[in-house]
């Protein structure tokens, strides 16, 4: 028999199951709930991994999202270090790590992403950083001290925010990847190369166009080849070449998957009592079509709202989040659909470093990038789900 009854059960201790405990809250004020992370840690903001927490910005208590006491206030059992091993679609009950075996009237998967791996020789070496957790931070922050060098594989989100905030703390940093120049899935060519060579003029090294073969301990460090037949010797190997969504506990329980575990727009999956949120959810985001993202954005707005329709809400997602991130001086804010393949067009106040990059798709805009201008979100989201024909005329100072 069953160990417990709850109301409703979220699987995943991260942003977006944080999220969906206020908005159960804000729905019901007195269902059970059951909140199960991974992690040993309580569920914390995880952008300043990578950056505040390396700047000064923020101490990595600031960074947790609630205390004690807010768990207790909205009667919340919290389970940490447990993993749910299996899900009973049909008898809606859920088994742990720990052995309990609890019952759902309403349940949750945000179980976020797992780190790809370098499958090469090497890529599994203890040291080699798939930089994720807090508990990675802790571990990065302990050895990449001043006069350090370090190996940043990856030249994405997490591989660029990860190198500017160690070279900001004085390590010799060395970055490779395959692209021609940084953040090539969302960077126009232009502002990608000079943003590449601004690493550069930083003291980075960097090898684009460029993979690695191989990994080896080398004393008390590791020694990388490439491709290219370079041999990197580094203090630090730190990884980032994107995550893989935990997919596993819904394929077992039956429900549909494809790049994520499928959705409507209520986040319901194919089991009508099971929701999804965050980085695992393939939703149908109105005028884009099945996306699934991997930002902070929209792990929260996506989590309450699940939170909300378990409660019994039932509301259409229709938010078109937002994401950021901050390279040195250069900073973005962005909304909708920012993919490099799509036609740009940059309306700049100075070059390369403050204005405003649209993505079109014929003539529908489809997203919008704020370099280094601020509070414009809204503004931008406003623009692109009206879904009017633009010309680049109509776009010149829409938004500054």
């Amino acid at each position: 028999m069953p160990r417990e009854t709850y109301a409703y059960v979220i699987i995943g201790g991260g942003l977006a199951g944080a999220a969906a405990v206020e908005g159960i809250r804000e729905v019901d004020q007195r269902g059970s709930i059951l909140l199960l992370g991974a992690e040993k840690d309580p569920p914390y903001d995880r952008p300043p991994l990578s950056k505040q927490l390396w700047t000064g910005g923020k101490t990595v208590a600031e960074i947790v999202l609630h205390d004690e006491a807010f768990y207790e206030k909205n009667a919340v059992d919290l389970r940490l270090a447990t993993e749910v091993t299996q899900i009973d679609a049909a008898a809606h009950t859920i088994r742990d790590s720990q052995g309990n075996v609890d019952h759902y009237e309403r349940l949750l998967l945000a179980t976020g992403g797992t780190p790809r791996r370098l499958d090469i020789p090497g890529g599994y070496l203890e040291g080699v950083s798939y930089y994720r957790t807090l508990h990675d931070y802790h571990q990065l922050r302990a050895t990449a001290v001043e006069g350090k060098s370090v190996l940043v594989i990856g030249g994405g989100f997490i591989g660029s925010e990860l190198a500017a905030s160690l070279r900001t703390n004085k390590l010799a940093v060395t970055m490779v990847f395959p692209s021609r120049w940084l953040v090539s899935r969302v960077f126009p060519e232009a502002l990608g190369r000079y943003l590449t060579e601004q690493y550069r003029a930083k003291g980075i090294e960097i090898l684009d166009g460029d993979i690695p073969l191989s990994i080896q301990r080398e004393r008390s460090g590791y020694l990388t080849r490439t491709r290219a037949g370079r041999e990197i010797r580094t203090d630090l190997v730190v990884a980032g070449i994107g995550i893989t969504p935990n997919v596993s506990l819904a394929q077992t329980a039956g429900l549909s998957v494809g790049n994520g575990v499928i959705v409507n727009e209520f986040l319901q999956t194919s089991a009508p009592d099971i929701y999804a949120a965050g980085d695992i959810a393939l939703f149908p985001e109105a005028g884009f079509g099945p996306r699934r993202l991997e930002h902070w954005d929209n792990a929260v707005s996506q989590g309450k709202h699940a939170g909300r329709n378990m409660a019994g809400a039932r509301e259409r997602f229709t938010s078109l989040p937002f994401f950021f991130s901050d390279l040195f001086e250069f900073g973005y804010e962005a909304v909708g659909d920012i993919d490099s393949r799509l036609t740009t067009f940059a309306d700049w106040q100075e070059e390369n470093k403050t204005g405003v990059i649209y993505y079109l798709d014929g003539n529908r805009l489809r997203g919008a990038m704020m370099c280094n201008v601020w509070g414009k979100v809204d503004a931008a989201r406003a623009l692109i789900q009206k879904n009017e024909v633009v010309s680049v005329e109509t776009l010149r100072g829409a938004i500054q």
